[in-house]
């Protein structure tokens, strides 16, 4: 059997990442090692929802975890998914900077066509 390409594995990859829960827990796995409980508090979703999207990551080897009496505690496998995340922001903060200097033009753009407008307006209603 061949094995997938590698930037196959790779899209496989991001589309495991790819759900708000899943990143939300490994944004607060970043912190450290976590009680399942706690998570739960802080994600405020169901418990079963929550479980499916922990047991995702545990299979594909992102988060590990132990239990500590009856408490289940998840944490992440290593740092790399930390510095990934990392990464992200670097990449979101760039992108959104970008669109909120779109923005600022456009609401001058705005401003300034806002006279043009209004003069236009007028002169409809004097021909009127």
């Amino acid at each position: 059997m061949t094995q997938p390409p590698l930037y196959q594995v790779k899209a496989e990859f991001f589309r495991m990442l790819g759900h708000p829960v899943r990143i939300r827990v490994l944004e607060l796995l970043q912190d450290g090692p976590r009680p399942v409980r706690e998570l739960l508090a802080d994600i405020g979703i169901e418990p079963s929802n929550l479980s499916q999207q922990l047991a995702l990551l545990r299979r594909s080897g992102i988060v590990v975890s132990t239990r500590e009496g009856p408490t289940v505690v998840y944490a992440l496998a290593g740092g790399d998914v930390a510095e990934l995340l990392r990464c992200a922001r670097r990449i979101l903060t760039v992108l959104l900077a970008d669109q909120q200097g779109l923005l600022e033009q456009l609401r001058e753009a705005d401003a300034h066509s806002a006279p043009e407008q209004q003069f236009g307006q007028t002169l409809t209603k004097l021909n009127q």
